[in-house]
């Protein structure tokens, strides 16, 4: 997961800048230099930096945790970068040093979104249309369900005894209710990203990118829009437009399912916090990120409309 790219230099440990320093002596496309290396902020799995060479730049990716932990495969995610970007939604990759846990991709001349961004109609539809281009893409390597991965890292958390929301137990009757939901109008699966924060798009002023495919999985088309509607906390009419540009018309099941699996992945996501706040060498506040996704999570599902929704999630339109 990432928290987004510009062009501020942070202060890179000297392990990592000689991690990465290994990484381009290692790699045949970039190994000689001279390089102009820009760390680049945002990461919160990986340390990133923008490399130069006189024939290119690119992004070199240098994993930065134990990524079993969060449900993370790096060689899935070298073969979902290649066949997204065969798609044509995102960069080309350039090289996989799975000995150096590095992956490097062309880099995208252009401007990172931000959630302000996406609180507009216009990009809203820019990002329902290149979804729609990830996801006509060929079939990933492996399966994302949030579901599974949501109980996983609860499995983790209560195993180690990390810490976890006092009351985070009591709403998994809820879950349980909002998969039984979203069983019963069930489409196939698509090749979809799973992390689509705003700072996971790239606008070069004629197109968008989709980046960053660590939790690439095959998945169900409406969890990559709840889950691009709860990481920008865009509005239920916001979320309306994005899934109605999506599919091209108007479902009334389509917009709640893509809620219901918004609140599924704020709940979820919740734990990915949880457990990076124990071993993650990153200097960042897990702990209030996770907390204000679990506070809005928590909102929804104990509300008055949550049994209101779930059955405009199952009803024919």
């Amino acid at each position: 997961m990432t928290t987004g790219r510009d062009d501020r230099e942070p202060a890179p440990s000297p392990e990592i800048l000689a991690r990465l320093a290994t990484t381009l002596s290692h790699s045949e496309l970039l190994a000689g230099g001279p390089h102009d290396v820009l760390p680049l902020t945002g990461g919160l799995t990986n340390f990133n930096f923008k490399v130069t060479t006189a024939e290119r730049a690119v992004v070199v990716r240098l994993s930065s945790s134990d990524g079993d932990l969060l449900a993370i495969d790096r060689e899935a995610e070298h073969q979902n970068s290649l066949r997204a970007a065969d798609s044509g939604a995102a960069p080309a990759v350039v090289d996989y040093l799975p000995e150096d846990q590095a992956l490097v991709v062309a880099w995208i001349e252009g401007r990172t979104l931000t959630a302000d961004d996406l609180h507009d109609e216009a990009m809203l539809q820019r990002v329902a249309a290149v979804c729609r281009t990830l996801h006509a893409g060929l079939r990933f390597v492996g399966d994302f369900d949030m579901v599974a991965v949501q109980r996983r890292y609860l499995d983790l958390v209560r195993e180690r005894g990390y810490r976890m929301p006092q009351d985070y137990l009591d709403h998994l009757p809820q879950v349980d209710r909002i998969a039984a939901a979203l069983a019963v109008r069930a489409g196939p699966t698509v090749p979809c990203n799973n992390d689509l924060l705003a700072a996971n798009f790239i606008d070069d002023g004629d197109r968008l990118w989709v980046i960053d495919y660590e939790y690439g999985g095959n998945n169900d088309h409406s969890f990559e829009l709840g889950n691009i509607w709860q990481e920008s906390e865009l509005t239920l009419d916001e979320l309306e437009v994005l899934v109605d540009a999506y599919v091209g018309s108007h479902r009334r099941h389509e917009v709640a399912r893509a809620h219901l699996f918004g609140v599924l992945a704020r709940y979820g996501w919740t734990l990915w916090a949880a457990i990076q706040a124990e071993v993650s060498p990153i200097d960042f506040d897990f702990w209030g990120w996770g907390m204000a996704k679990y506070e809005l999570a928590r909102a929804e599902l104990a509300g008055p409309a949550f049994d209101d929704l779930l059955a405009e999630a199952t009803r024919p339109d």
